[in-house]
């Protein structure tokens, strides 16, 4: 019988890698993706401050009418900004390595939505905004490379839950989150299922168009993150259940559950243990499961209600030993 049961996982796991071969094979096949990148930042930080009209004819968009020109003047000679800018360089002086990878997120993202807008790339350097990393915004595509530069950086005074997501290998699954917002509805019914399916989707998205990616990479957690979210799959969803949780409309539930934040809240001595968005990792599980039980296009189900894609997913928790 065990002879006969590991037969069958080979069987099933050469499958599933040859699924996943093809689907990678067809967008080998498709025509490539080629980008133009901006260095915004380059062109600011090195025109010289008379120059400034120059700047803004070329880059009308990012100033705004009505700003006067000696706020710009003032942030180019700024000795703070200027090593901000010296630290930028060090690491993405040549963005060669980076461009490639965007080009190919994006030759995933034409096979997956042949419609999608292949954006204008431009590189800045904003005002460290954490919920605004990289912006997927019509024909273009904004980074802001001051945020990619290592979690343990010198300049970085963020709690440490923000900072570990301050990787260069952060930047691909950023872009994807920006992307997802014109592709997957907000939720709609406001309960906590909805919250954990709409990240769940988003998830399910960087599967797709990042397989290269680990799922701590993916969701942004660190890996021992990831494998407490593994060990304690069971014990969470049983607390959503017996809680009555699923569709609970709380207001407080999402800070609880699904957004940033150091840690989830189950009100119990685990929770200094437990990262935070543990409901966007079992949504994330739910929509994997639902995906696996029916024959689904990707863009099909990102549109889905998410009460009908629970009923139909068969979720079940992976058992762990108590």
């Amino acid at each position: 019988m065990k002879k006969y049961l590991f037969v069958l996982f080979v069987v099933l796991a050469f499958a599933s890698c040859d699924k996943k071969s093809k689907v990678e094979k067809a967008i080998e096949e498709t025509p490539p993706v080629s980008l133009k990148v901006y260095r915004f930042d380059k062109a600011f930080f090195e025109t010289p401050p008379n120059e400034l009209a120059n700047l803004k004819a070329e880059y009308p968009f990012f100033f705004p009418e009505g700003t006067p020109d000696k706020v710009w003047t003032d942030k180019m000679q700024n000795p703070q900004w200027r090593e901000l800018y010296q630290e930028v360089e060090k690491k993405y002086g040549d963005f060669g390595k980076q461009t490639s990878e965007i080009e190919d997120l994006f030759q995933h993202i034409k096979y997956f939505f042949p419609n999608a807008t292949m954006p204008k790339v431009y590189t800045v350097i904003a005002e460290m905004d954490y919920n605004n990393k990289a912006i997927y915004a019509n024909d273009k595509l904004i980074i802001a490379l001051e945020l990619y530069l290592g979690a343990n950086h010198k300049f970085y005074e963020f709690p440490k839950y923000l900072e570990q997501n301050f990787e260069e290998r952060q930047m691909m699954p950023d872009i994807v989150t920006s992307f997802s917002l014109r592709k997957i509805p907000p939720p709609k019914d406001n309960t906590l299922l909805d919250e954990m399916l709409y990240y769940g989707k988003q998830l399910y998205l960087k599967d797709q168009l990042l397989p290269e990616y680990n799922d701590a990479e993916k969701i942004g957690y660190l890996p021992e993150q990831l494998s407490w979210c593994q060990e304690n799959e069971s014990y969470i969803w049983r607390y959503f259940i017996e809680k009555e949780l699923l569709y609970s409309t709380d207001s407080k539930l999402p800070n609880r559950f699904t957004n940033l934040a150091p840690f989830s809240k189950f009100y119990l001595e685990i929770d200094n243990e437990s990262p935070g968005r543990v409901g966007q990792w079992i949504g994330w599980q739910i929509v994997r499961s639902f995906m696996q039980n029916n024959e689904v296009s990707l863009q099909d189900m990102l549109k889905m209600d998410s009460k009908e894609i629970f009923e139909k997913s068969k979720y079940k928790p992976k058992k762990t030993d108590e």
